[in-house]
């Protein structure tokens, strides 16, 4: 899960958009969305500063990218327009994320309670197991 994937890599031949994008993926990934749309949030009015400040996190942040890309995402994030579309698009990955769980949820929710159905059982919650009601 945590591990680097092709859509994650960062490569000399991609354009901003991509690399935006391979960067929320690698946030994502790493269950950092909160915290990253936060620190993003608060350097967003001073994005300048905030790219410098990327050099400063160096070690951080070479995390999500090789060392070779390094100094072309600080550039990126000089740009507030480029940081917004970080911020919305570590946003919606997360959003994506929420939904497919929330999906997921009501899915098993689903097939267990046609399973009572068909067995004509209640399934035991793990207190009326412990307790044996």
């Amino acid at each position: 899960m945590f591990g680097s994937d092709e859509k994650t890599k960062v490569t000399p031949e991609m354009t901003d958009d991509e690399i935006i994008e391979a960067v929320a993926r690698r946030v994502i990934n790493m269950q950092l969305g909160i915290p990253a749309i936060f620190f993003l949030e608060s350097t967003k009015p001073l994005s300048f500063l905030g790219s410098q400040l990327l050099i400063f996190l160096q070690p951080f942040v070479q995390t999500f990218l090789t060392i070779r890309n390094y100094e072309r995402f600080a550039t990126l994030m000089e740009n507030r327009d480029n940081v917004e579309k970080l911020i919305l698009r570590v946003e919606q990955m997360d959003e994506d994320i929420r939904i497919e769980e929330k999906r997921k949820k009501a899915e098993k929710k689903r097939l267990r309670e046609e399973e009572e159905k068909r067995t004509g059982q209640k399934q035991k919650n793990i207190w009326q197991r412990i307790f044996r009601f």
